[in-house]
Protein backbone atom coordinates (compact mmCIF):
# COMPACT_ATOMS: atom_id res chain seq x y z
CA UNK A 1 0.00 0.00 0.00
CA UNK A 2 1.39 3.38 -0.78
CA UNK A 3 1.28 5.78 1.64
CA UNK A 4 -0.25 9.62 1.28
CA UNK A 5 3.09 11.16 0.77
CA UNK A 6 4.01 8.92 -2.30
CA UNK A 7 0.60 8.72 -3.52
CA UNK A 8 1.28 12.91 -3.27
CA UNK A 9 4.78 12.58 -4.79
CA UNK A 10 3.49 10.68 -7.82
CA UNK A 11 0.67 12.38 -8.65
CA UNK A 12 3.04 15.54 -8.87
CA UNK A 13 5.38 13.76 -10.83
CA UNK A 14 2.62 12.58 -13.52
CA UNK A 15 1.30 16.38 -13.81
CA UNK A 16 4.96 17.36 -14.11
CA UNK A 17 5.86 15.07 -16.64
CA UNK A 18 2.12 15.47 -18.45
CA UNK A 19 2.78 19.37 -18.71
CA UNK A 20 6.47 19.40 -20.10
CA UNK A 21 5.49 16.54 -22.38
CA UNK A 22 2.43 18.36 -23.73
CA UNK A 23 3.80 21.90 -22.81
CA UNK A 24 2.85 22.95 -26.76
CA UNK A 25 -0.54 21.50 -27.26
CA UNK A 26 -3.69 23.31 -26.90
CA UNK A 27 -6.88 22.22 -27.29
CA UNK A 28 -8.54 23.25 -30.46
CA UNK A 29 -11.43 26.00 -29.03
CA UNK A 30 -11.16 29.78 -29.18
CA UNK A 31 -9.20 30.01 -25.95
CA UNK A 32 -6.33 27.85 -26.94
CA UNK A 33 -6.23 26.25 -23.52
CA UNK A 34 -3.69 24.53 -22.55
CA UNK A 35 -3.70 20.59 -23.11
CA UNK A 36 -2.51 19.72 -19.49
CA UNK A 37 -5.79 21.37 -18.28
CA UNK A 38 -7.12 18.30 -20.08
CA UNK A 39 -5.37 15.88 -18.45
CA UNK A 40 -5.90 17.49 -14.73
CA UNK A 41 -9.74 17.54 -15.80
CA UNK A 42 -9.77 13.70 -16.43
CA UNK A 43 -7.70 12.89 -13.32
CA UNK A 44 -9.83 15.33 -11.30
CA UNK A 45 -13.62 13.72 -12.30
CA UNK A 46 -11.92 9.89 -12.01
CA UNK A 47 -11.16 11.09 -8.16
CA UNK A 48 -14.04 13.62 -6.97
CA UNK A 49 -17.20 11.86 -9.73
CA UNK A 50 -15.33 8.53 -9.89
CA UNK A 51 -14.39 8.17 -6.83
CA UNK A 52 -11.50 6.54 -7.78
CA UNK A 53 -8.68 6.28 -4.84
CA UNK A 54 -6.29 4.06 -7.29
CA UNK A 55 -3.35 5.08 -7.79
CA UNK A 56 -2.66 3.75 -10.57
CA UNK A 57 -6.05 5.00 -12.58
CA UNK A 58 -5.57 8.34 -11.88
CA UNK A 59 -1.85 8.82 -13.03
CA UNK A 60 -3.47 6.67 -15.64
CA UNK A 61 -5.90 9.89 -16.39
CA UNK A 62 -2.86 11.94 -15.90
CA UNK A 63 -1.25 10.32 -18.59
CA UNK A 64 -3.64 8.81 -21.36
CA UNK A 65 -2.97 10.73 -24.06
CA UNK A 66 0.82 11.14 -23.81
CA UNK A 67 1.82 7.82 -25.78
CA UNK A 68 -0.89 9.40 -28.56
CA UNK A 69 0.02 12.96 -28.87
CA UNK A 70 3.62 13.12 -27.99
CA UNK A 71 6.92 11.58 -28.76
CA UNK A 72 6.96 9.75 -25.44
CA UNK A 73 7.69 6.24 -25.68
CA UNK A 74 6.63 3.07 -23.55
CA UNK A 75 10.45 2.50 -21.89
CA UNK A 76 10.03 6.02 -20.54
CA UNK A 77 6.36 5.81 -18.81
CA UNK A 78 7.36 2.46 -17.96
CA UNK A 79 11.62 3.38 -16.35
CA UNK A 80 9.17 7.04 -14.67
CA UNK A 81 5.90 5.35 -13.36
CA UNK A 82 6.22 1.01 -13.65
CA UNK A 83 4.89 -1.52 -15.43
CA UNK A 84 0.99 -0.94 -14.53
CA UNK A 85 0.59 2.52 -15.41
CA UNK A 86 2.57 2.11 -18.60
CA UNK A 87 0.15 -0.84 -19.54
CA UNK A 88 -3.34 1.39 -18.65
CA UNK A 89 -1.92 3.93 -20.64
CA UNK A 90 -0.88 1.91 -23.50
CA UNK A 91 -4.58 0.42 -23.44
CA UNK A 92 -6.47 3.61 -23.45
CA UNK A 93 -4.10 4.52 -26.15
CA UNK A 94 -5.12 4.69 -30.33
CA UNK A 95 -2.59 3.37 -32.63
CA UNK A 96 -1.94 6.28 -34.48
CA UNK A 97 -0.66 4.72 -37.50
CA UNK A 98 -4.09 3.36 -38.43
CA UNK A 99 -6.48 5.73 -40.32
CA UNK A 100 -9.10 8.28 -38.08
CA UNK A 101 -11.97 6.23 -39.24
CA UNK A 102 -10.43 2.62 -38.20
CA UNK A 103 -9.32 4.03 -34.56
CA UNK A 104 -13.01 5.25 -34.00
CA UNK A 105 -14.48 2.39 -35.11
CA UNK A 106 -11.91 0.11 -33.24
CA UNK A 107 -12.91 2.21 -29.79
CA UNK A 108 -16.44 1.32 -30.49
CA UNK A 109 -15.64 -2.14 -30.83
CA UNK A 110 -13.02 -2.89 -28.17
CA UNK A 111 -14.63 -0.51 -25.78
CA UNK A 112 -16.33 -3.70 -24.00
CA UNK A 113 -13.43 -5.91 -23.94
CA UNK A 114 -10.68 -2.80 -21.92
CA UNK A 115 -9.81 -3.66 -18.27
CA UNK A 116 -11.81 -2.07 -15.28
CA UNK A 117 -8.83 1.03 -15.00
CA UNK A 118 -9.33 1.41 -18.83
CA UNK A 119 -12.67 1.25 -18.77
CA UNK A 120 -12.53 4.19 -16.13
CA UNK A 121 -10.03 7.16 -17.82
CA UNK A 122 -11.95 6.33 -21.10
CA UNK A 123 -15.22 7.26 -19.67
CA UNK A 124 -13.81 9.98 -17.99
CA UNK A 125 -12.33 11.26 -20.94
CA UNK A 126 -15.58 11.08 -22.93
CA UNK A 127 -17.25 13.27 -20.26
CA UNK A 128 -14.50 15.63 -20.30
CA UNK A 129 -14.76 15.98 -24.21
CA UNK A 130 -18.53 16.18 -23.82
CA UNK A 131 -18.51 19.31 -21.78
CA UNK A 132 -16.02 21.11 -24.12
CA UNK A 133 -18.11 19.95 -27.01
CA UNK A 134 -20.94 22.14 -25.01
CA UNK A 135 -19.24 24.49 -23.34
CA UNK A 136 -16.05 25.86 -25.54
CA UNK A 137 -16.52 23.73 -29.09
CA UNK A 138 -13.71 23.13 -31.72
CA UNK A 139 -13.68 26.45 -33.59
CA UNK A 140 -13.72 24.80 -36.98
CA UNK A 141 -16.13 22.01 -36.01
CA UNK A 142 -19.55 22.60 -38.19
CA UNK A 143 -22.83 21.24 -35.89
CA UNK A 144 -22.60 18.47 -37.77
CA UNK A 145 -19.04 17.39 -36.83
CA UNK A 146 -20.00 18.20 -33.40
CA UNK A 147 -22.77 15.63 -33.17
CA UNK A 148 -20.98 13.26 -35.16
CA UNK A 149 -18.75 13.10 -32.41
CA UNK A 150 -21.68 13.26 -29.60
CA UNK A 151 -22.80 10.31 -31.31
CA UNK A 152 -19.96 8.51 -32.03
CA UNK A 153 -19.16 8.88 -27.84
CA UNK A 154 -22.25 7.67 -27.05
CA UNK A 155 -21.51 4.67 -28.78
CA UNK A 156 -17.79 3.98 -27.27
CA UNK A 157 -19.54 4.63 -23.82
CA UNK A 158 -22.10 1.95 -24.28
CA UNK A 159 -19.12 -0.80 -24.19
CA UNK A 160 -17.50 1.26 -20.86
CA UNK A 161 -20.76 1.10 -18.99
CA UNK A 162 -20.85 -0.78 -16.09
CA UNK A 163 -17.90 -0.01 -13.86
CA UNK A 164 -19.17 3.01 -11.92
CA UNK A 165 -22.69 4.09 -12.10
CA UNK A 166 -21.50 8.32 -11.22
CA UNK A 167 -19.73 8.06 -14.14
CA UNK A 168 -22.24 6.43 -16.76
CA UNK A 169 -25.19 8.38 -15.20
CA UNK A 170 -23.23 11.90 -15.71
CA UNK A 171 -22.09 10.82 -19.12
CA UNK A 172 -25.85 10.30 -19.79
CA UNK A 173 -26.51 13.94 -18.20
CA UNK A 174 -23.68 15.73 -20.58
CA UNK A 175 -24.62 13.83 -24.06
CA UNK A 176 -28.44 14.98 -23.02
CA UNK A 177 -27.01 18.45 -22.40
CA UNK A 178 -24.97 18.28 -26.02
CA UNK A 179 -27.92 16.81 -27.35
CA UNK A 180 -30.05 19.79 -26.44
CA UNK A 181 -27.17 22.66 -27.23
CA UNK A 182 -26.79 20.88 -30.55
CA UNK A 183 -30.13 20.77 -31.36
CA UNK A 184 -30.95 24.27 -30.59
CA UNK A 185 -27.81 25.48 -32.49
CA UNK A 186 -29.41 23.71 -35.80
CA UNK A 187 -32.69 25.42 -35.41
CA UNK A 188 -31.33 29.03 -35.07
CA UNK A 189 -29.06 28.30 -37.64
CA UNK A 190 -31.67 27.08 -39.92
CA UNK A 191 -33.76 30.30 -39.17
Amino acid sequence: MIDDNAYTGLVLKALRFAADKHRNQRRKNSRGTPYINHLIEVAEMLWNCGESIDIITILGGILHDVLEDTDTDSVEIESIFGEDVLLLVQEVSDDKSLPKMVRKKLQIENASKKSGRAKLVSLADKICNLHDLIYCPPDAWSSERRKGYLEWSVKVVDGLRGVNSSLDSLFDEMAAEARNKLNKTTVDFEL
